[in-house]
């Protein structure tokens, strides 16, 4: 994984390389949907399953904590916080480092306290770090994926500043110095035994949801710099022909064991690599990619594409930290790549995404632009293979420098995803609703099932029975709990909806939705769709007319060319009282319309919609405070840098 010292190294390999009474009303049970959907059109920007998940880095602090010596309450706020941010941009899972360099985020027997902890190597926090964090995230039913540096000792050269029991300390012969650093030795079959009985720990004792492995097995080279192995090769190399396949082996067996110790223990526990993104170049090999960087089948010997074809990961997520059309390692072409090796194997791709380049200083133009993460995620959708994204890193995601991230969240992640499934456990039976009462806070539910976890489903009206194509995609779905409650507190008043509960198991199994629950709408709650056909809606000559889409709100929509000025197209509507309220949006796709349309809110606010993808339905730009009084409330603005048309066409503004 990218860490402070590897920032640099990717940087040198680049170069080659988001006080009333309720008023009750009655709810009405009806059929449930079938659990096997009909072929359906679904929404390429709603997917029904997708890993969502970000990198929590412990070492030299660079996440988490923000630095050494908190106290407890103050670790654990700021811990808090990065889940409430995942929440926030609708992730479903972290991968929080745990062991970053031979040390602990957990009470080990076999390794001291980490120091990015206390500051002191050993030093004991005051609580168990590694419990507090898989609580809290699956309070928030996210996964957390515990992630393990396997052979880094230290980002020094210097024994006697370890910890004096640490056991690279009390055993020299395990660790060897290179290019500043200590390493345990792959070669040794005693340090890969050990280094495996420091991970099981925390699998045995804690309720992971993943083990994950970085992209640090052998060191990155450094020039004119020898691994110091030729002892541990001359005892251990019998049968091979050279020392780079015995190297290539020893990391083979570490993967292969480990793989075979954790599903022996707790089969549901996934297990993940996250390897440098270039496996190998097909000038080098055939079967490579067409790419010209640094192979890390060859430079840091993880043979990263037999893992997969041999089944020894769950999923793989390379860390494709490049743009689209870099000629050394161009993200289309590896994203290609790495979907035709998995293709068929069942292992999941997940793709490591560079957050920390998107709009930093010192990167390539392309960098500079806010939809190219977004586009990343555009590429993805031509690969079925592709199940999510893991970002690099969760400082990044909160920065979200040029507003990268955010047009991102508008273009792939405005609804909840279900995890992809894992396995072929049975899925559990469908729940049961209980209860769902409207009240001025939203329409409560209750439910009963044995699921792990619960997906919550809503359609407008009280169909007599539910459309299977209503849960094909996530267009409908507005949570996941481990809770068996949840109250729907963007429940427009005077609406009618059906609520479903689906029950998923340990490893993402999904049952049929429950019967449905019908709530009827109550009246009285203050909601204004203003077209572009409505006196409300004002634009210059330089907004034009338009038929062509299928999906347009009303008869027509308007368009205009993308120029560097102040030129938005106006919704005017009378707010009956200050509060809180909900804007959505309503506009056609097209592959030909803007990627980051600027949508003006009247406080300021500006939030960037891809108008390509998500067409012809509400989608949320979020709740905002509102003055009460007439005046213009949202705008289409036409000042954006990225090509395409931007279209207005309908608003609408709920009170919440």
């Amino acid at each position: 994984m990218t860490t402070l010292p590897r920032l640099v190294l990717v940087a040198l390999t680049a170069v080659l390389a988001l006080a009333v009474t309720p008023a009750v009303t009655p709810a009405v049970t009806l059929a449930a949907a079938p659990a096997q959907a009909a072929a359906c059109a679904t929404d390429p920007a709603t997917p029904k399953r997708q890993l969502r998940a970000m990198w929590i880095s412990s070492v030299a602090n660079i996440d988490w904590p923000s630095r050494t010596g908190l106290s407890v309450s103050a670790q654990q706020a700021e811990f808090r916080a990065w889940l409430d941010l995942a929440v926030q941009r609708r992730m479903n899972a972290v991968v929080v480092q745990v062991r970053p360099t031979a040390d602990t985020f957990w009470p080990s027997s076999l390794e001291p306290w980490s120091q990015w902890l206390t500051g002191s190597q050993g030093g004991d926090p005051g609580y168990d770090p590694l419990a507090f964090m898989v609580g809290e995230a699956h309070a928030r039913n996210l996964e957390l994926h515990a992630w393990f540096n396997p052979y880094r000792v230290a980002n020094h050269d210097d024994p006697s500043r370890l910890q004096a029991t640490h056991p690279a300390r009390r055993n020299p012969g395990w660790r060897f110095a290179y290019d500043g650093k200590l390493y345990y030795n792959p070669g040794l079959p005693v340090v890969r035994d050990f280094i495996q009985d420091v991970i099981m720990d925390a699998v045995s004792r804690y309720d992971l949801d993943g083990v994950h492995l970085d992209d640090y097995f052998y060191p990155y080279p450094a020039g004119g710099q020898a691994i110091p192995d030729a002892a541990a090769y001359a005892e251990h190399g019998d049968g091979f022909a050279n020392v780079h396949d015995w190297r290539r082996e020893n990391v083979n067996l570490l993967v292969r064991e480990l793989d075979r110790r954790i599903h022996a223990a707790k089969p549901w526990v996934s297990f993940g690599v996250s390897p440098f993104g270039i496996w190998r170049n097909a000038g080098t090999d055939p079967l490579g990619s067409r790419t010209s960087g640094l192979q890390s089948y060859d430079a840091i010997y993880a043979d990263t594409r037999l893992w997969v074809k041999q089944g020894w990961v769950d999923y793989i997520a390379p860390q494709i930290y490049w743009h689209i059309g870099f000629g050394t390692a161009d993200y289309e072409v590896l994203t290609a790549w790495w979907a035709g090796v998995v293709r068929g194997t069942g292992v999941q791709l997940l793709i490591g995404q560079a957050a920390y380049r998107a709009g930093a200083s010192g990167q390539d133009a392309a960098w500079q632009d806010r939809a190219e993460l977004s586009d990343h995620l555009h590429v993805n959708r031509r690969h079925p293979e592709v199940a999510g994204d893991i970002f690099f890193s969760a400082k990044d995601v909160r920065a979200n420098r040029i507003d990268a991230f955010s047009t991102l969240a508008a273009a792939h992640y405005a609804k909840p995803a279900l995890l992809p499934a894992r396995g072929t456990s049975a899925a559990p039976a469908a729940p049961a609703i209980t209860s769902a009462t409207r009240g001025s806070g939203g329409v409560a539910l209750a439910w009963q099932g044995g699921g792990t976890s619960y997906a919550v489903h809503r359609v407008n009206g009280t169909p007599a029975t539910a459309d299977p194509c209503a849960f094909a995609d996530a267009r409908n779905l507005l949570t996941t709990t481990r809770r068996t409650t949840f109250t729907d507190t963007t429940a427009t008043a005077g609406t009618a909806y059906t609520y479903y509960v689906s029950a998923l198991n340990r490893t993402h199994q999904e049952s049929a939705p429950s019967a449905g629950r019908a709530v009827t709408g109550s009246g009285g709650g203050f909601s204004v769709v203003i077209d572009n056909a409505d006196p409300g809606f004002t634009a210059s000559s330089g907004w034009g007319t338009s038929a062509f889409s299928g999906q347009p709100h009303g008869a027509d929509y308007r368009f205009a060319d993308p120029v560097a000025a102040s030129d938005p197209a106006w919704y005017r509507a009378s707010i009956p009282s200050a509060g809180s309220y909900r804007v959505e949006v309503w506009h056609p796709a097209d592959a030909g319309y803007n990627s980051a349309t600027p949508y003006i809110i009247t406080d300021n606010r500006t939030v960037y919609v891809d108008q390509r993808t998500g067409g012809g339905q509400w989608r949320s730009l979020g709740d905002f405070t509102l003055a009460a009084g007439t005046y213009n409330v949202v705008g289409v603005s036409r000042w954006t840098s990225t090509s395409g048309y931007v279209i207005a066409d309908a608003i609408r503004i709920t009170r919440l």
